[in-house]
């Protein structure tokens, strides 16, 4: 009866990290076909496709480790990689444009840029 139950409670676990990340995964792609500039698409592309990613791959090592008890070091190190590497790339990309002069993006138009402003203190 236990095995059936902690097998049951594992599949169901699995299930909810993949539709998590699932669900996470298409709301990046949404947010950056629909937000207006470079700085709220990096917002979208970064933080939600980060958590969808991470949450697959979680559901990925669950499955394994409980179906065939294989613990995968490729999924770990996969998992460290996508946390510390997109968010790193997002703010290079997200200086990089604040360099070359584009501005954020703002309903009314004006925007205070806090980063220009402390540039300009310096």
């Amino acid at each position: 009866m236990t095995g059936t139950t902690t097998e049951f409670i594992m599949n169901i676990l699995v299930i909810v990290f993949l539709i998590t990340g699932t669900f996470f995964v298409i709301s990046a792609s949404i947010g950056v076909i629909r937000f207006p500039d470079v700085y709220t698409r990096l917002h979208a592309s970064t933080k939600a496709a980060t958590l969808g990613i991470s949450g697959i791959m979680i559901g990925a090592f669950i499955f394994l480790y409980v179906e065939h008890q294989i613990v995968s070091g490729k999924l770990i190190l996969g998992i460290i990689f996508i946390l510390l590497t997109a968010p790193v790339s997002a703010h290079m990309i997200g200086r990089a444009a604040h360099s070359i002069g584009i501005k954020p993006w703002s309903q009314d138009g004006n925007t205070k840029d806090e980063y220009a402003d402390t540039l300009k203190e310096k």
